[in-house]
């Protein structure tokens, strides 16, 4: 009933509903009117809440309003005129259609094949068009345009696209999946490996979904700091229904409501399967998340049926095809999807002889071709204008289709769909007919196996109307250009350099000194303001709480209560223009704030510099995933590991202990991972990762690990250079034996991080009371170390003819040193610095001291006694070292184990 004489219109599933008394219905709209009128809205609340429980008490059973009738959430007379070419638009359609599956066939035509994806793109192709055609913002113009995440396995048909567009040619469809030839095409969206295509990674499920909403909120961080104008940027997500289980795409919905995003839109493709079967084959999934969204406080928009079932509909005087809609699961929807006409009259609609009479003027071919809303132009035009019109909230828009649509009864819906990646020539001819292209293609060179690309010529109707629609929007998507629209200056070095004098005798942890270099570059008038601090509700562990009042914490709306520390000097002090990022207890939404921040330079054309600072465990461990995909995304910043290593985090145990970061940023190969012990060396990581990343334009990130102990900060040694920091490993300091006690060897200890004040205890008595001249060297890198190794092994592998090239690590520990041992010790697995084992003098003996094993509760002491990294285990390693080579009596050795009280007998620490 069409109420619109009574109420304001507004879009809503009621007015599609059958009402068998709409006379009756206007009373209660009168009597309601009347409360509203001379009591106002409170009374009228109060009202329908009794009226409520009154019908529950009656047994009533009323649906919860976060949940409606399966149907379309736009009614039919709501829906806009859709303004293009309808029958051009199927055409093209059809054209990327048949490409997307014929480079996916062309590329598995070995027996073993190379994979790739028919069914996804074929139930999203509409989805897609209708964005490409009428909303999605391109960038030729010089304007970032809009942000696109599409789904990872929907590439084919983004290929498909370009390639009618002309910016791809078949040479390049030819080599999908096949990229190490030269124009070979990418597997899935990856803008690491298609740098001038690809902008946003998202075959990961649920990374693009979090994404997508740290995306938006990004944006209005930059509008409301007046960086960017981002009024004309909208965020588009396409989601399987499927990825939803993950818990990274729905666990941020939440976020993107309170911050009130309405320059973000969902796609979500229910098409009801998973990638083994049924979504929810016993319930229905776009119910589901129907109710799901509109607690979270989204707009939600139902595409569910397409424009041949609203005369059925609006027959269903006695609501039975509404029950019957309702009632249905997602398994049977399926199932009636690969049934024939009399299946779905006999079990669908048979269930009541009235409800059989709705379709009794339907040939069984009406029955089977009654198409989803997600295949329907009328009804996915309607929801995307909505989405665009829908202020103060997102908008997510659930349009139920059939996966692998239009590829054949032996194809879509069926279980077996995704893994499908071959046709038959049969098969190739029944698609070709399900899309009208019987006349493009020779239908017996198809059976034959002669499967060509269909492209018209530039001058046809559907390549002129595919670009004028793209023009008129911007230009084609996907793209990246690289235009910077507001080039970034770097920081003064005197941000820097202040670091160098050391803390004299003051204890201070690397912690406070990061902090210190992040305020340092906040206050630099060149660059302060595209720093982007970032912290997951642990800014005061860190020592960041300084931070507060001076530059302040983001929100979008400002501050609209008194805090409870209002008085104090550092207090918690929000605004809508703050600087800061503080996430709450998130580190995935942080990682998603930092991909943002830190891919600006190239979505935006405005480089930011996001320095994400969290508990080091909870960092490379918990959300690899989305570090792996930033890298993907060419993102740039500093990922800063905080309250570091395995037993500097004391008294917080086997959770909190973090051993192994570095092992995992090791795998990533766009990260620089740093392991600093001094204040000068946190400095001038940074200072030199700035230079990199964004005054060498190299795409890679840097990651720090910091820690919450607190000890005296040398000075830079006279003669140590940046460029020697920044390489990974330079000698530190020299510890000489007094002449009359000399052993006449020197070893080297090479340490990091917080294993370097054991490593200078240990230096101290080797010299002292063994003979033994200790050269110190600090490894503030062992990935970069690890990599000039292998770059110059390579070298030498691929010119035998030449003389070989030497390794820095190689070079410096083969110095003066002579054959003494090298013994490497860090708060880390002992891999960390195995990673340079290879590459150690052949002279002399290689040991590596680090952490292995699960963390504990309890004192620094007793912890790296446990795990012995001590400066006891450091001197007994040496010493043993020593004795193994002949140049110290192994009674030594054994005596320094006596003295120190070392079990030798007892579990190594990895096994308890």
């Amino acid at each position: 009933m069409d109420d619109s004489s009574t109420t304001p219109q507004r879009t809503s599933y009621l007015n599609q509903l059958p009402d068998s008394d709409p006379d009756e219905t206007g009373e209660w709209f009168d009597a309601l009117d009347g409360v509203i009128d001379r009591l106002g809205p409170a009374r009228a609340q109060l009202l329908m809440a009794r009226l409520h429980d009154r019908a529950v008490v009656r047994g009533v059973e009323i649906p919860p309003t976060t949940s409606t009738p399966y149907v379309n959430t736009i009614p039919t007379w709501q829906q806009p005129e859709f303004p293009g070419d309808e029958m051009l638009e199927r055409r093209i359609r059809a054209l990327i259609r048949w490409n997307a599956a014929v480079m996916v066939v062309r590329a598995n035509r070995a027996a073993d094949g190379i994979g790739g994806h028919l069914s996804t793109f074929a139930s999203s192709a509409a989805l897609i068009d209708m964005g490409m055609h009428w909303f999605f913002r391109g960038k030729a113009d010089g304007s970032p345009g809009d942000h696109v995440y599409l789904q990872g396995h929907a590439a084919p048909g983004i290929y498909a696209r370009a390639f009618l567009e002309g910016r791809l040619d078949s040479e390049h469809l030819d080599g999908f999946r096949r990229e190490l030839g030269g124009q070979g095409l990418s597997s899935y969206p990856h803008p690491r490996l298609m740098p001038g295509f690809w902008e946003y990674p998202t075959v990961s499920m649920g990374l693009g979904p979090i994404n997508s909403i740290y995306q938006a909120r990004f944006l209005r961080y930059l509008a409301n700091r007046n960086l960017d104008d981002t009024s004309a940027s909208r965020v588009w997500c396409f989601v399987g229904d499927g990825e939803t289980d993950e818990p990274e795409t729905l666990g941020s919905i939440s976020l993107a409501a309170r911050e009130g995003l309405d320059n973000l839109t969902w796609v979500v493709n229910c098409n009801l399967q998973r990638l083994d079967g049924p979504v929810r084959g016993n319930a229905k999934i776009i119910q589901e998340l129907e109710a799901m969204f509109t607690g979270a406080g989204w707009n939600v928009i139902k595409v569910v049926w397409g424009s041949a079932w609203d005369e059925l509909l609006a027959a269903d005087s006695d609501g039975l095809l509404l029950e019957r809609m309702n009632e249905t699961p997602d398994g049977d929807f399926q199932r009636y999807a690969v049934a024939d006409g009399a299946h779905i009259r006999d079990h669908f609609f048979g269930t009541d002889p009235r409800l059989r009479a709705l379709v009794d003027h339907l040939s069984d071919d009406d029955l089977r071709n009654l198409p989803r809303g997600g295949h329907d132009y009328h009804k996915l035009f309607a929801a995307y204008q909505a989405a665009v019109t829908t202020t103060g909230r997102p908008t997510v828009i659930l349009a139920k289709t059939v996966k692998g649509w239009t590829l054949g009864s032996e194809v879509e819906s069926r279980n077996i769909t995704h893994q499908i990646k071959k046709m038959t020539g049969e098969q190739l001819v029944q698609l070709a007919r399900r899309l009208h292209l019987e006349n493009d293609v020779d239908l017996d060179g198809l059976a034959n196996g002669d499967v060509p690309y269909l492209r018209p010529g530039d001058d046809s109707p559907e390549i002129t109307y595919l670009r004028q629609r793209r023009e008129v929007l911007g230009g084609a998507l996907p793209s990246r250009p690289a235009a910077m629209r507001s080039p970034l200056t770097l920081a003064d070095p005197g941000c820097f350099s202040e670091f160098d004098a050391g803390s004299q005798s003051k204890a201070v942890t690397t912690t406070a000194v990061i902090t210190r270099v992040m305020r340092n570059m906040m206050r630099d008038p060149a660059m302060g303001t595209r720093v982007v601090p970032i912290v997951p509700d642990e800014a005061r562990t860190f020592g960041m709480d300084a931070l507060f009042r001076e530059f302040r914490i983001y929100a979008h709306g400002g501050q609209r209560y008194e805090p409870v520390d209002h008085g104090l000097l550092l207090s918690y002090v929000e605004d809508r223009t703050g600087q800061i990022l503080e996430e709450g207890i998130t580190e995935a939404g942080s990682l998603a704030s930092w991909t943002a921040a830190g891919t600006s330079y190239a979505t935006r054309g405005v480089p930011m510099v996001p320095m994400f600072i969290f508990y080091s465990m909870f960092g490379f461990q918990r959300v690899g995933d989305l570090i792996w995909a930033a890298a993907d995304a060419r993102a740039r910043g500093f990922l800063i590991g905080a309250t570091a290593g395995r037993t500097t985090l004391q008294g917080e145990g086997l959770q909190h202990n973090d051993g192994h970061s570095h092992l995992l940023a090791s795998t990533v190969p766009s990260c620089r991972s740093w392991d600093p012990s001094f204040a000068y060396e946190v400095a001038t990581i940074v200072k030199g990762g700035l230079a990199r990343m964004y005054g060498d334009n190299l795409d890679e990130f840097h990651y720090l690990t910091v820690y919450n102990e607190p000890w005296a900060m040398p000075p830079r040694p006279d003669g140590v250079s940046d460029a020697d920091i920044l390489a990974g490993l330079y000698r530190f300091d020299q510890t000489p034996a007094s002449g009359a006690r000399s052993a006449g060897v020197t070893a080297s200890i090479v340490f990091s991080g917080s294993a370097c004040s054991a490593a200078r205890r240990a230096a101290e008595v080797l010299a002292e009371h063994y003979g033994v001249d200790v050269e110190l060297w600090s490894a503030p890198g062992f990935k970069q170390v690890r990599e000039q190794a292998l770059e110059v092994e390579r070298w030498n592998r691929l010119h035998p003819d030449q003389t070989p090239r030497v390794a820095m690590v190689t070079s410096l520990l083969g110095g003066e040193a002579g054959d003494g041992p090298v013994v490497a010790v860090t708060d880390y697995m002992a891999a960390v610095a195995d990673q340079i084992s290879r590459w150690i003098p052949p002279n002399r003996t290689f040991t590596s001291l680090g952490t292995d094993g699960y963390g504990r509760s309890d004192d620094r002491a007793p912890l790296r006694r446990f795990f012995e990294i001590d400066a006891d285990h450091i001197v007994v390693a040496v010493l043993t070292a020593l004795a193994r080579s002949g140049h110290i009596d192994p009674a030594v050795a054994t005596s320094a184990i006596d003295q120190a009280g070392i079990d030798p007998d007892v579990a190594p620490p990895w096994t308890r």
